[in-house]
């Protein structure tokens, strides 16, 4: 039976979806003015965590700090629901270290709730878009019930929810996470409208009840003593509200594991969609590395105010009455309550590389993209996509310049643009490793390199970015003291750099060069720095970073102005690279299906050689 179509109305920007990405790409362009409508399955699960309730963690933690300085919302309601907060990386560079933090699921998925409905110029309805196109030039987002809405922009940020089918054993069904519906409908449209789709897979694992657990022989991991918060608004401190513990599995769990492998649906060859590399599920673990005699996993509290608690690093699709048997295998769990079972979800995506960097659709004009829609996963990679996404679509109504991070300025732009011009074959993670500009791209200096963007914009206050300057200014007037002040040796200053194992003085020296010692740290010379400004603690760890990397950091940012002159180089829209003499057919077949927009995104196209840049270097300066 056909329904009836009612018109519902007009919007300049509809988001298709309330996950992390959704929620950004929303208040982004009702915040730059323009009227915005975001729709869900379920008013009850805007923001929701349908896996591990935490956010940041190694390069999770800086694109967390980079959306705060654009202006975006995941940092602040992260401190204000910090459950444990940790530094992770500590014993490693400056340029890894990242914040993680354990938060309250229902806190952080209430506070981003209440945050889009309070959104001037933004709506909240709950829904299922069924169906989508394009006429007269605004694009058409119809409901389950028949509402039909009518935008200027659409961004689609459905997460794991489009086409979503739940695996536990031999059973699956169609669903989103957490019980929630799937969308069904949306998949269809898309690939009429030649949208290239693909199906991929994630898991979680089980939440089982506090009091079946045996906490007594675990290993307990603390949060750091001095904690750190996302938000460069965030005035006080989170405090550590919990502790979360340490555990392993064992040749017990791995022996159920195997002898049940073949009712796994993973392995069964039931799930067609490819599992995250960076996320294995247990089972997984288990055959990739199977000379590891155990695997550990984390217990963490789901929030104050539940007994839930998550196994990090036991995600699994096996059977329930197999998760309750391996899961019985290790000692704190022998008595265990399983509250929600593990599983698998399969889901359809994009293949982000039929993106451009702003995250529009090539050859839909006003149809974007965000989170795990274009092939990524993880929350905070998510929201990443979400504002950037909710910015374009705004600038593209406004008839302004898009925005377009580069590699060298944020973690953001290395994640969009490894999505859109290398592509993903599984589900895509950041990871500091990805960036070639790592120690540029800290999570220390993000408001330094975004905030003015932020401000721009119009998304960043003008009184946050006045504390902005104030820090920055703070900065540069302390590094240039610490290299303009000299301390004369003495028996006491001595006698602390012989016990740090470095060399005594024996004539006065720069105050930076001593801070350029491995073995000493700014705070350390404090009691002989009698002219030393009271700065904040971020000041002072930006002044030692920036003092004691000064070497590594002036020949990374030399590679930086390499790859600017290359992205300079732009490469016309309508080049027929079938005619360019010299490029191998590789690479041809490549560059017609990315379409890359300046030589320095075409060099990291896989598949393009030196030499087909070589030859494009010569086929444009002709």
């Amino acid at each position: 039976m056909s329904i009836k179509k009612y018109f519902a109305g007009e919007y300049d920007v509809a988001v298709i979806g309330a996950g992390h990405a959704g929620i950004e790409a929303a208040l982004a362009p009702a915040r730059l003015g323009l009227k915005t409508i975001i729709f869900t399955v379920s008013l009850d699960w805007i923001g929701n965590m349908p896996c591990n309730p935490s956010i940041g963690g190694t390069a999770k933690g800086h694109l967390v700090r980079e959306l705060d300085a654009l202006g975006g919302e995941m940092g602040k309601a992260a401190d204000k629901y910090t459950l444990q907060s940790r530094m992770l990386n500590l014993g490693k560079g400056p340029a890894v270290h990242s914040l993680r933090a354990q938060v309250d699921r229902r806190g952080y998925s209430g506070y981003m709730k209440h945050t889009v409905e309070l959104q001037e110029n933004l709506d909240v309805k709950q829904c299922e878009i069924v169906e989508l196109y394009k006429e007269n030039d605004l694009w058409h987002c119809v409901s389950s019930l028949g509402a039909e809405f009518v935008s200027k922009a659409v961004i689609i940020a459905t997460g794991t929810f489009m086409d979503g089918r739940i695996y536990v054993g031999e059973v699956n069904y169609s669903s989103g996470p957490d019980g929630s519906f799937a969308t069904i409908g949306l998949s269809s449209c898309l690939e009429k409208m030649g949208v290239p789709l693909r199906r991929f897979k994630t898991g979680t694992p089980a939440r089982v009840a506090r009091d079946s657990i045996d906490f007594s022989a675990l290993e307990v991991q603390e949060g750091d003593e001095q904690t750190v918060p996302f938000s460069f608004l965030t005035k006080e401190d989170p405090q550590n509200k919990v502790i979360c513990h340490i555990a392993y599995t064992n040749d017990e769990t791995k022996k159920v594991i195997l002898e049940n492998l073949n009712r796994s649906p993973l392995y069964a060859g039931e799930i067609e969609g490819i599992g995250p590399r960076y996320c294995p599920s247990i089972e997984d673990k288990i055959v990739r590395f199977a000379d590891k005699p155990r695997h550990q996993f984390f217990i963490e509290p789901c929030g104050e105010e539940t007994e839930e608690m998550y196994l990090q690093g036991l995600s699994s699709s096996l059977p329930e009455e197999v998760q309750v048997s391996l899961y019985k295998t290790i000692p704190c769990l022998k008595n265990v309550k399983i509250m929600r079972n593990a599983y698998a979800i399969e889901y359809t995506c994009v293949d982000p590389q039929f993106l451009t960097a702003t995250l529009e659709m090539k050859g839909l004009d006003g149809l974007y993209g965000a989170g795990q829609f274009n092939g990524s996963s993880g929350y905070e990679e998510a929201a990443a996509q979400g504002l950037v996404a909710g910015i374009n679509a705004a600038l593209k109504i406004k008839g302004e310049e898009p925005l377009v991070l580069s590699r060298s300025s944020s973690y953001i732009g290395t994640l969009i643009d490894d999505l859109v011009t290398k592509g993903c074959m599984d589900p895509y993670r950041m990871m500091t490793s990805r960036s070639e500009y790592r120690l540029l791209l800290r999570q220390d200096n993000a408001d330094e390199r975004l905030m003015p963007i932020g401000h721009k914009l119009g998304l960043v206050s003008d009184e946050t970015y006045a504390e902005f300057l104030n820090r920055r200014e703070q900065k540069e007037k302390e590094i240039e003291r610490l290299n303009t002040t000299f301390l004369a040796p003495s028996e006491e200053l001595n006698k602390l750099l012989e016990e740090q194992g470095t060399a005594p003085m024996s004539t006065g020296m720069r105050l930076a060069d001593l801070v350029k010692r491995p073995q000493l740290t700014y705070d350390m010379l404090a009691p002989f720095d009698k002219e030393r400004p009271d700065l904040p603690r971020n000041v002072r760890d930006k002044v030692e970073t920036e003092v004691k990397y000064e070497g590594y950091i002036s020949r990374q940012q030399a590679q930086v102005n390499e790859m600017l002159r290359l992205e300079k180089k732009l490469i016309p829209a309508d080049i027929d690279y079938d005619k360019v003499y010299g490029l191998r057919l590789e690479a041809v077949e490549k560059l017609n299906k990315i379409r890359p927009a300046n030589i320095g995104q075409a060099s990291r196209i896989s598949g393009v050689s030196p030499a087909d840049v070589s030859v494009l270097l010569i086929y444009l300066s002709r």
